[in-house]
């Protein structure tokens, strides 16, 4: 038996004693203690405190990708990707005073190799008092910790004999060919031919899950630059004019809560995508129509947790993209009526909703679950909870590589562009397997028959939380 797979095991009777409803041991108790705390996602409640994974451990020097990119008069492409060992020790983290905890913001984190921010970023206060108490790694997490590290040194030479055009421009054009092509589209939807009419729909709908989804993703990682003030200019223009959300909380759940703790039960799980009050068949075939409204919505009600010139800033982006493209279908696409304008904008807007519900729930639901106190470190954590699927020509434009087929790749080294991620793929998968680590890839298919199937245990009741034991 590999070590990793006898990481399962001992979770095996807290799952069954949670499937039975029969209170659990003291040691299952101990280990879901502290999931019974809440969410960081409660900004404006003190919560309270489990343990983390310790100070030394954070503050490790792998940035691996996701740390503050240089600017461009800097820039080394080697910079983007820091190998394992940091030289000189981060700055001492400052802890967020009771009450005054200022919110999420833009600031791209610095990440250890775990996954964690380091001092030089505040990481979620609920786990900074056990940050400080814990103990130096032992001697396996000193390991993993050097598995990380070698596989950095072989991204980093790739990424070191890359051009620009590579690590940017190539994803940069897809997107600038996107807004090219989208006056084409306003303009189908004048003609009274039918098929005329449909490829407009067609077009507007790429053209908006290319900048919404793939822009968005790329801008939030700050991987469209190499400058990190251009790249806080292009997430508010994506995530706020374009998506109709709002940047900082984007930002502050995806990067710093599902990339720092990927399947981390109450931080990085993935649990936002779960609507267990719906049944399979409504969740998976209907519900994503009701995304283009959704979002805004969500959207309005986050803003109580953002300072009020940043609520102000994401109201004024916000209104200007949505007006835009109802003023567009009014005044260059000839629609007569506010109502056939705002059922054009939900048909182009959920065009590719489905597929964009089903990726962001096939690739982590349905793998193993972590305690926040019992993590694995990150090569282990992404290896065991990221899944990759298959390329497929239209997803690949409209999400990006590192949505798709490269998702593995993406959570192991984030500020990479998707080309960049595919470029690396080779390289992360043949050393994965070498070192007999997990490295998870499905169909879409085969992905969507295992969630219809196993709904109600993936999406309505809470994962089993899963603990490594025994990695050698």
């Amino acid at each position: 038996m590999e070590p990793w797979q006898e990481m399962l095991m001992e979770n095996q009777d807290l799952y069954q004693e949670r499937q039975k409803g029969e209170q659990p041991s003291e040691a299952g108790a101990a280990r879901i203690e502290p999931l019974q705390k809440g969410s960081p996602l409660n900004h404006g409640v003190e919560q309270p405190e489990p343990p983390g994974e310790g100070r030394n451990a954070q503050q490790k020097g792998e940035k691996l990708g996701q740390g503050d990119t240089p600017s461009q008069e800097t820039a080394d492409p080697t910079q983007q990707l820091q190998t394992g060992i940091s030289r000189a020790g981060p700055p001492e983290q400052e802890v967020t005073p009771k009450g005054k905890d200022p919110g999420p913001t833009l600031n791209h984190p610095v990440l250890d190799g775990d996954g964690n921010t380091s001092g030089e970023e505040e990481m979620p206060r609920v786990f900074q008092r056990g940050a400080k108490e814990e103990a130096e790694p032992p001697e396996e997490g000193r390991r993993e910790e050097a598995l990380m590290g070698e596989l950095s040194e072989l991204v980093q030479q790739v990424v070191k004999r890359s051009s620009w055009w590579e690590r940017h421009g190539i994803d940069d054009s897809i997107i600038t060919l996107n807004f090219l092509i989208l006056p084409a589209g306003f303009l189908c939807l004048r003609s009274n031919n039918a098929l005329l009419f449909l490829l407009g729909i067609f077009i507007l709908g790429i053209v908006h899950h290319t900048v919404t989804v793939k822009g968005s993703h790329l801008a939030s990682h700050n991987a469209l630059t190499e400058s990190k003030s251009w790249g806080k200019v292009w997430a508010i223009f994506f995530l706020e004019v374009c998506s109709a959300f709002t940047a900082e909380q984007a930002y502050y759940n995806h990067v710093k809560l599902h990339h720092g703790y990927t399947n981390v039960i109450r931080l990085g799980d993935s649990s936002t995508w779960k609507l267990p009050f719906l049944n399979r068949y409504v969740y998976m075939f209907i519900a994503p129509i009701a995304i283009p409204i959704l979002t805004p919505l969500v959207a309005l009600g986050l803003l109580k947790d953002v300072e009020l010139k940043t609520a102000l800033r994401t109201l004024c982006c916000m209104f200007l993209g949505l007006y835009s493209h109802y003023w567009l279908l009014v005044n260059v696409s000839g629609f007569q009526s506010v109502r056939s304008a705002l059922i054009c904008m939900l048909i182009t807007r959920s065009l590719l909703a489905h597929p964009y519900i089903h990726v962001n729930i096939f690739q982590h639901i349905g793998l193993p679950m972590f305690s926040a106190d019992k993590k694995p470190k990150r090569i282990h954590l992404m290896s065991l909870g990221v899944l990759n699927l298959p390329r497929n020509a239209l997803l690949d434009w409209s999400f990006g590589h590192s949505i798709i087929s490269c998702h593995v790749e993406h959570h192991l080294f984030p500020n990479l562009s998707d080309n960049m991620c595919l470029k690396i793929k080779p390289i992360v998968s043949q050393y994965l397997k070498k070192k007999k680590l997990p490295y998870n890839e499905d169909s879409y298919m085969s992905r969507l028959q295992l969630f219809l199937h196993r709904y109600e245990e993936l999406m309505v009741n809470a994962p089993p939380i899963t603990e490594l034991v025994g990695i050698q």
